[in-house]
């Protein structure tokens, strides 16, 4: 920001000056007041504490007690110093001064009414502008309950930089700087009621923004603009009536599973059911701005709501897996699949949105392991943006939803998002919502992390975080449509904070007042989120009672219909299946492997081709050694060791057309220096991978060989997901060592060897586990292929 430079500007000229000027640690203002809450702005006076508190007298005040000391002591000594010297000849300072005062002083000085504001109070009023961008959201009212308690930063409080009650209806000049929000408006004068009514409505309402942690200055003019907006949110009553609509659906939907099936596990959304109006909103401003396709992952809670009223997954197969009816059938008719529970299930669906524009939307599979899912839609996007072509990333989308406890608690969370901006990942940003509970099933946040946030985590990205009051329904659809704005804009990930609550417990068979009895004392009084809204939209006269009726009795009819259908519900196909794998075979259907052998003469050709280095290249006098002796190889067809070997599948692969994909760590050189399928120029750094060779000019993306993070849980996920997309393809992970494999167990367990039979969901997946028995010890190499053979046996027992 062009003002801060100017003050940090200020703090270092001061301390050059250090030696020349003699000063003390002390400044004068008033003495600072308890910290400024709404009274403040609504009161026509402080109590008698408060005025005795704030006399007009300056006295002097400690260094350490303000918030910015370069305002202070050499620094504002020597900035008065440079404001006398400039308005006596302006030609005397520096250019960049003169342009600083003539936009502060200069029109200050001219305005009527404030000739009196100082250069101090100006930056004095600047930094509490500033305070509130940064920590507005800690006096936000985002916790539906009550409950939370935080402690309202010391910053915040106009008393701090030296106001009084009595400057309230004073007019202040802001400057006219290039800055986003409303600094920009061309209203340079405003009293400091003005202002602060504005900090306050917009940064200490239900949506609590952080976003001052972002480095970019593009991007944080952006989100100011959308933030300091002066009009406040405002939707017309055809919007808030579809916005009701849909938090009926997501309420009755509820309150029909619990009616229906009192016993049942369901793991509703109570407490949280703005979400799903949230969700549709968002879809619907992505369509708008171009989003063709999103893939979704989340765990179990709210599920089989989003299933129904976000995926449009037929409410009459919902409600016949709750009655246990027929499994799914495959392609040929056959009955397959051990199933999972209802809340892990997936399916897609191409949603019409409000705009008049279709969406399709795939909820990918998760088992309990709740963050499990993250990498693998991420990786199942990328391959969606390769496969449509889509070089810009703006066309698919990957929305993950995420419980507080578990994305604060989980390493693959945080594994996923540093995939987020790697080249060969990246996906043009993720959406992530957080379902805040505040609870995670009996572990209070104090004993489940360690930070503010449960989203901190995404700050190490710069990702904007929105947390939001659950109860506001249009709070969370603006945070909703704003997330999907950013990322569609600057393509990073966001994240949407959704503070709620679960009205019941864990399940619905759990008791939660054994561990939360306060909480769950004033949930059992508190009003849903559809009665908060319905009595909003009722005061302000947009909606009658007769349009509520209207529409519940429409929903409950609906639902009424489809469990009546329900019961002579039988599926009919995999309609839920990626659309390249229509009709592919599962491994009992097929009776031989075609012969995938080339003719020896495309062999050596392609063999030449990736043997063959530039005569402009340099590389490593070792590597070259190496690629003399493969060519040597090609010649003679004797000796061809597992690197030829391979680089000749890879290079046959793409003469044909396939995509290959090679990710791991340091894959690219190979662990044990064998592969080298990208070289390193030994003069410039540059780099060369000879099989490019082979792709002439086709998508450069068509062969991929990639080190990865230091990830094995994250990165396999990626490519697992990556792989489910299309099955005519070659995609490899390589674990760098066998034994690195454990630290993806999860992925092995839960999507690897389970997946074709609990949700017919298939993959092409290769894994390569190197054994390198060279004096490193028999457990850094061995990836425990008891349990891989054990794997084997249990899926022939499951056919």
């Amino acid at each position: 920001m062009a003002w801060f430079r100017a003050v940090s500007s200020v703090a270092k000229l001061a301390v050059r000056r250090r030696n020349l000027v003699q000063v003390g640690l002390y400044t004068t203002r008033t003495t600072r007041v308890p910290v400024w809450q709404n009274r403040f702005l609504h009161s026509t006076s402080f109590s008698p504490k408060a005025q005795a508190a704030t006399s007009p007298v300056p006295r002097p005040v400690p260094l350490s007690r303000l918030t910015d000391s370069f305002l202070d002591g050499t620094s504002s000594v020597y900035l008065e110093e440079l404001q006398r010297a400039w308005e006596v000849d302006s030609s005397s300072v520096d250019k960049s001064w003169d342009n600083f005062f003539r936009n502060f002083v200069g029109q200050a000085a001219t305005s009527p009414g404030i000739s009196g504001q100082t250069i101090q109070e100006s930056m004095r009023l600047l930094l509490l502008v500033r305070a509130y961008q940064v920590n507005g959201h800690m006096k936000a009212n985002l916790d539906p309950l009550g409950l939370e308690e935080r402690e309202i930063p010391e910053d915040l409080d106009p008393a701090l930089y030296g106001f009084t009650e009595a400057d309230l209806d004073r007019e202040f000049f802001l400057g006219v700087w290039k800055m986003a929000g409303f600094l920009s408006e061309n209203r340079p004068i405003q009293t400091l009621r003005a202002i602060l009514t504005r900090l306050e409505q917009a940064y200490c309402g239900s949506i609590g923004y952080e976003y001052m942690h972002i480095a970019d200055r593009e991007k944080c003019n952006w989100l100011r603009d959308k933030i300091e907006t002066p009009t406040p949110r405002q939707y017309n009553q055809q919007r808030r009536e579809v916005m009701l609509d849909r938090l009926t659906w997501s309420t009755q939907f509820e309150n029909f599973l619990a009616t229906k099936w009192t016993a049942a596990k369901r793991f509703g959304l109570e407490g949280g059911e703005t979400l799903i109006p949230g969700m549709k909103e968002m879809f619907d401003r992505s369509a708008d701005l171009g989003v063709e396709s999103i893939v979704i992952g989340m765990s179990h809670r709210g599920r089989l709501n989003v299933l129904g009223n976000v995926v449009r997954k037929p409410l009459s197969q919902i409600f016949s897996e709750f009655t246990g009816g027929t499994k799914p059938v495959n392609d040929v008719g056959l009955y397959t699949g051990t199933g999972d529970v209802k809340y892990h299930l997936g399916t897609s669906y191409d949603r019409p949105t409000r705009g008049g524009k279709r969406i399709h939307l795939s909820l990918v599979a998760n088992p309990s392991h709740l963050e499990a899912v993250d990498p693998i839609v991420v990786g199942k996007t990328r391959a969606k943006q390769y496969y449509s072509n889509d070089t810009d990333r703006t066309n698919n989308l990957g929305v993950l939803i995420h419980g507080d406890g578990s994305f604060a608690g989980q390493g693959v969370v945080y594994e996923t998002l540093h995939l987020s901006a790697l080249p060969n990942y990246t996906t043009g940003g993720t959406i992530h919502i957080v379902v805040n509970n505040q609870v995670a099933f009996t572990t209070d946040p104090q004993a489940g992390r360690s930070s503010q946030y449960c989203t901190d985590v995404a700050k190490a990205l710069n990702a904007p975080i929105f947390h939001v009051n659950g109860d506001d329904l249009e709070a969370v659809v603006h945070a909703c449509e704003l997330a999907a704005e950013w990322r569609q804009t600057f393509h990073s990930d966001v994240v949407v904070d959704i503070v709620c609550y679960r009205r019941f417990g864990h399940n619905e068979i759990d008791e939660p007042s054994f561990t939360q009895p306060k909480m769950y004392q004033i949930i059992r009084s508190h009003p849903s989120a559809l009665e908060i809204y319905q009595k909003k939209l009722l005061e302000s006269g947009q909606i009658t009672q007769e349009d509520i009726n209207r529409i519940q009795n429409k929903v409950n009819s609906i639902l009424n219909e489809e469990f009546m259908k329900s019961k002579d519900y039988v599926p009919k196909r995999r309609d839920w299946l990626a659309a390249y794998w229509s009709g592919f075979k599962s491994p009992e259907q097929i009776s031989r492997v075609r012969n995938t052998g080339v003719k020896p003469e495309i062999l050596k050709t392609v063999g030449k081709a990736i043997t063959t280095l530039p005569d402009t290249f340099k590389p490593h006098r070792a590597v070259k050694k190496i690629f003399e002796l493969r060519r040597q190889m090609i010649e003679t067809g004797e000796g061809i060791d597992w690197a030829v070997a391979e680089a000749l599948a890879f290079a046959t692969l793409l003469v044909e057309g396939n995509h290959v994909r090679l990710s791991g760590q340091d894959v690219e050189r190979g662990t044990f220096s064998h592969r080298h399928s990208v070289l390193h120029n030994q003069e410039t750094g540059e780099k060369y991978c000879p099989l490019d060779n082979i792709l002439l000019n086709q998508n450069e993306e068509m062969f991929t060989v990639s080190n990865s993070s230091l990830s094995e849980f994250g990165v396999l996920g990626f490519e697992l997901g990556y792989s489910m997309e299309n099955p005519n393809s070659l995609v490899i992970w390589e674990a760098q060592f066998g034994d690195f494999a454990n630290g993806a167990q999860v992925i092995f367990d839960q999507f690897l060897s389970s997946g074709e039979s609990k949700w017919l969901r298939q993959t092409g997946l290769v894994v390569l586990l190197p054994h390198g028995y060279d004096g490193q010890g028999p457990e850094h190499s061995s990836a425990r292929m008891e349990r891989f053979l054990q794997v084997i046996c249990l899926f022939v027992v499951n056919l």
